[in-house]
């Protein structure tokens, strides 16, 4: 601990230099003064990585930190690398944007300004924009690269980084590690804070529009909504940038009985309503369903700061609010695009889905018997949409895909989730319901019966700073050397093991996975379909365990023992596990 705490010093004395700001000097003061220095190890211990998706963490003084310096060394490093990788273009272009967290448009100011400073055309927003919109501007725009400054989900202490290649995607090989080692070699001295105004370019509502017109092209039945304009809408955006774009879409696709949470349309970076901004977390809408209850809507709907990630909540069989997980809704989603398509004969028998490994394997079943094309991806929309791109490019069409993390892409002219048009497609859906007598909680019902039943259980064991990193280590590698033999009392009859692109069945017998990188994943499959992955997050402090149980359910009058069933297969299978 001595030697830790002598390193970590000597770092932070570096960050009272000329390089650093008054603000930013005496934070460090501060931790230094400090008699614990657990907040100064945490704030130092390492350097905020730069991974594949960018940036995020806790904002604050360190090199552990989101702050104007670690941005900037990102920054710096990604404009060397754009620079390098299109060296004979005349003008490189990106796209900054950013949402409504703490700090936001300073980061977001500052990652143009060192653009600029690079020699970089930048278009920055005018102000907090989604997500799937920044995706959409950068191919709308023609542009090479693209940054939004969000931390999407997490908690208020968060901000982050979001960085997006030529074809509105995160970034994937070969780029990725290039632009890491570029970030690598930058030192704080060696960042073009000062920028260059002609090269930063103010876009706003002539982006919207074009974003906004793209989206209702998403629009299947534009008949159904006319005549279901009425339905009743309660949204939120969760104080953040779906307050004014997704309010906007919704009415050009005609619904004009859309009711805002008033509290949460005002763009918060402290989210002082709700305890986490997460529309997979019930407490965030909580607001929403009051109103709901008092209005007698038809459907509640919240979209996470950033835009990207869509809640839904309806009524059930007893009249009362649930919320849908990720995996029901993508169940639905792809229960109504096949289901019109089919209907309006626009099938052609060149149409493919996808979903993440540790989403519902009933999706799997929904293409099966649809005779679909089903692509399975590692977790991240980056890997959805390079399975759009490369099978697109074969002449093949995407008609949706999601993940269970409560995001979906109906559209291929974004590349990343959007709660924009999922939150207008899913308003569809509930037309469509209605006016066959239904609630969207009658259409899941009607895809379980159809393709299978299984409940979903998550576990995420958080592990704060380096001795929990070090705990998350140690669990993945005792779970890889150890798997167990059996979950549930039933026999583990599948083991896929993504580090090492080996799955190994009950015969022992080993083959590859074709995968197209190793990732630090394990699933365990049971004799009867039952699903278990296990993963540490990409961007927070924990470790992950997703749990899919199957069940029996032939009508709609048995779902409610089918998901006992399933439950208590799930609560055996934690056992299992030790979680």
């Amino acid at each position: 601990m001595e030697d830790l705490i002598a390193q970590v010093t000597a770092k932070a004395g570096k960050w009272l230099g000329d390089s650093f700001d008054e603000k930013t000097r005496a934070e460090v003061r501060a931790l230094l003064d400090k008699e614990d220095k657990s907040d100064l190890i945490d704030a130092f211990y390492k350097d905020l990585e730069f991974g594949t998706g960018g940036l995020r963490g806790t904002m604050g003084a360190g090199t552990n930190r989101m702050n104007i310096y670690t941005v900037g060394m990102a920054t710096q490093g990604l404009a060397n690398y754009l620079n390098l990788n299109f060296k004979d273009r005349k003008q490189i272009s990106v796209v900054v944007g950013h949402d409504c967290r703490n700090n936001g448009r300073l980061f977001a100011e500052t990652v143009a300004n060192i653009f600029s400073a690079n020699g970089i055309k930048v278009y920055l927003f005018d102000d907090l924009r989604p997500t799937p919109e920044v995706s959409f501007a950068i191919r709308y725009l023609g542009c090479q690269s693209g940054v939004n400054v969000t931390a999407s989900h997490n908690p208020r202490e968060y901000n982050g980084y979001k960085a997006y290649w030529e074809d509105g995607a995160q970034v994937l090989a070969p780029h990725d590690t290039a632009i890491i080692d570029e970030v690598a070699k930058v030192r704080v001295e060696d960042v073009r804070f000062e920028g260059n105004p002609d090269l930063i370019e103010i876009i706003g509502e002539k982006v919207d529009k074009a974003y906004l017109d793209a989206v209702q092209t998403v629009c299947i039945d534009p008949e159904l909504v006319k005549r279901n304009s009425s339905l009743g809408i309660v949204y939120t955006p969760l104080h953040g940038c779906g307050r004014v774009i997704i309010p906007r879409s919704l009415a050009q696709w005609g619904f004009t009985n859309v009711n805002c949470v008033p509290e949460q349309m005002i763009p918060d970076g402290n989210f002082p309503t709700v305890v986490s901004p997460n529309p997979e977390y019930p407490e965030a809408l909580t607001m929403a369903l009051d109103l709901a209850r008092k209005l007698n809507a038809d459907v509640v709907m919240a979209s996470d700061p950033d835009a990207d990630r869509l809640g839904v909540a309806c009524r059930n069989s007893d009249g009362e609010w649930v919320l849908l997980n990720g995996n029901q809704t993508c169940m639905i989603f792809l229960y109504y695009i096949i289901t019109k398509y089919s209907q309006m004969g626009r099938m052609t028998g060149k149409e493919f889905i996808v979903k993440t490994i540790v989403t519902t394997e009933v999706v799997s079943r929904i293409a099966e018997k649809n005779n679909l094309e089903m692509f399975d991806c590692y977790t991240g929309f980056k890997w959805i949409a390079k399975v759009i791109a490369d099978e697109s490019a074969k002449g093949k069409k995407y008609i949706g895909g999601g993940e269970e993390s409560f995001g979906f892409l109906a559209e291929d002219f974004v590349r990343d989730k959007d709660a924009v048009s999922a939150c207008s497609l899913m308003a569809e859906i509930a037309a469509w319901a209605k006016e066959n007598g239904k609630t969207l909680f009658d259409i899941l019902l009607d895809a379980y019966i159809q393709y299978g039943f299984s409940q979903e259980g998550a576990v995420s064991v958080v592990k704060p700073g380096k001795s929990g990193a070090d705990e998350i280590r140690e669990m993945m590698e005792q779970y890889r050397s150890n798997p167990p033999k059996s979950m549930a009392g039933l026999p583990v009859v599948l083991i896929r093991d993504f580090k090492l692109l080996k799955q190994t069945d009950a015969a022992g017998n080993v083959t590859d996975l074709d995968m197209p990188e190793p990732s630090n994943v394990l699933q365990y499959f049971t004799s009867e379909g039952d699903k278990v992955s296990i993963r540490p997050s990409g961007t927070e402090p924990k470790i992950k365990f997703y749990m899919e149980a199957k069940s029996v359910m032939r009508t709609a009058g048995e779902f409610e023992a089918a998901k006992e069933r399933a439950q208590k297969k799930i609560e055996l299978i934690r056992g299992s596990l030790g979680i």
